[in-house]
């Protein structure tokens, strides 16, 4: 999983430097606003971008979600990420909090963030203040709208491809950009049971303290806050929600004299395309963009810096097969049906040794070690300030693998037994050793990425 990651990481490296070859010394051309063909480009080959300007939007709803971001920043619940990009630890210019359905995670360059839950009636969630729950609900609310607003989007796409209505745009140009306006992929899902959003990860970033921004390489729009990417780990062909909110007004021109320095842009490119213009969108205060349908697989975006901080709430739908607290819990339960505890003693011991389900155990053994436990820990205290939930879930997440260190224990016990054959032992080794070999590499991994975090007082595994 690790090795296809670093796969993943090397050929969009090739891609884009090929991409930087084939441009040389110039920049490829964009259009903003000011440009007479920018609505024709944006019809064409930028369909499923979908702008929802602020003052088309319920004025209390804007209150709301705005105060909501200004709670998040004065009760310190932004928080920088630590990531892992080209084999490097690297700290995020950019604070930034989940929130979502209860027991959702997202994980993004290697680093997963554990979704603070927005209001859910069903659930017994501890809020620290009343003012923080007050501000997730505002989440939950924002959430609500632009889910209803990204159905009404799909609808109207949908209505325009039944209608054929861009048959007279140029063919040859729709080939050439291998873009089809008209193409629906959920065409065939009922829009009315299409799935929810059931994240948004709240971004805060202030340019006075990103003062080593990189320019935009292929366009030459400006210094980057975020670069060009696609967003992963999303369910297949599902639309990302973009809610815009910049305040207080700041004299750094970062940008060039070619558009307002004190407006944020979005950045929209053709995947590796050279041929079809780049799309740059001004963002006012409230302004909501939809990337509908599959336009985050087939297109990049990213985030040029203007002058003033900037909040953004972006709605998605995170996947979730195994992404949540329910999915790692019921893997620890499963692991442990092989362990025994003897209700008298409390001695511990294993009811199979067979070696195929001694290696899913390990597997999952590592799974809730590596994948879970270091990455939450490893954010420190950090969800204290927002919930009590994930300190519960990990608690319950702890005391599972614990127990499954007693059972690597009693595996390896078991391969010294005399009693087994050298057949059975080799059986078993085969099974697990690959698991046992890999934990003791990413502990290492983890131990120079608590050093270079530098902010440990208290590391709970001592391995």
């Amino acid at each position: 999983m690790m090795k296809r990651g670093v796969l993943c990481e090397e050929e969009k490296e090739a891609k884009k430097q090929k991409l930087l070859d084939q441009i040389g010394d110039g920049h490829l051309p964009y259009l903003s606003p000011k440009d007479d063909t920018f609505y024709d480009l944006w019809r064409t080959c930028y369909s499923k971008l979908t702008l929802l300007q602020a003052k088309h939007i319920n004025a209390d709803l804007h209150h709301t979600v705005q105060n909501a971001f200004l709670s998040l920043l004065d009760n310190g619940c932004l928080f920088q990420d630590l990531v892992r990009l080209k084999g490097k630890d690297i700290l995020t210019p950019v604070s930034r909090i989940l929130i979502g359905r209860p027991g959702y995670t997202y994980k993004y360059l290697n680093t997963r963030l554990f979704a603070v839950p927005w209001i859910n009636d069903e659930l017994n969630t501890q809020y620290c203040t009343r003012n923080l729950l007050d501000t997730y609900k505002a989440f939950s609310d924002l959430n609500k709208f632009l889910y209803s607003q990204t159905v009404n989007e799909l609808q109207k796409l949908r209505k325009a491809h039944k209608n054929d209505c861009f048959q007279h745009f140029d063919y040859k140009e729709q080939v050439k950009s291998d873009k089809r306006p008209c193409t629906l992929n959920n065409e065939n899902k009922e829009l009315h049971s299409l799935e929810p959003f059931n994240v948004t990860l709240i971004n805060y970033m202030d340019p006075r303290d990103m003062p080593c921004l990189k320019e935009e390489p292929y366009f030459g729009m400006g210094k980057m806050a975020v670069s060009w990417h696609h967003d992963e780990n999303l369910v297949e062909q599902s639309t990302v929600a973009v809610y815009n909110f910049s305040y207080q007004e700041s004299a750094h021109d970062i940008n060039g004299d070619d558009k307002d320095p004190a407006t944020w842009n979005v950045g929209l490119k053709i995947a590796w395309d050279i041929e079809t213009p780049g799309l740059c969108i001004p963002l006012n205060t409230g302004d909501c963009y939809l990337m509908l349908d599959d336009l985050n697989k087939t297109h990049q975006h990213c985030v040029i810096a203007g002058c003033q901080p900037r909040f953004s709430s972006t709605h998605r739908v995170a996947e979730s097969s195994r992404d949540t607290f329910q999915y790692i819990k019921s893997q620890c339960n499963s692991a442990l049906q092989n362990l025994h505890m003897d209700p008298d003693t409390g001695a511990a011991a294993l009811k199979s040794l067979e070696p195929r389900v001694l290696g899913q155990t390990e597997e999952i053994h590592n799974e809730v070690e590596f994948e879970w436990l270091r990455q939450f820990w490893f954010q420190g205290k950090r969800y204290n300030k927002c919930t009590t939930f994930w300190k519960e879930a990990m608690t319950e997440l702890e005391n599972h693998w614990k127990q499954m260190e007693t059972m690597t224990s009693l595996v390896l016990k078991a391969i010294e037994n005399e009693n087994l054959t050298v057949d059975e032992k080799c059986n078993i080794l085969k099974n697990i050793l690959p698991c046992l070999v890999e934990r003791q590499n990413l502990r290492q991994e983890w131990r120079e990425s608590y050093l270079f975090e530098n902010k440990w007082n208290n590391v709970i595994f001592r391995s």
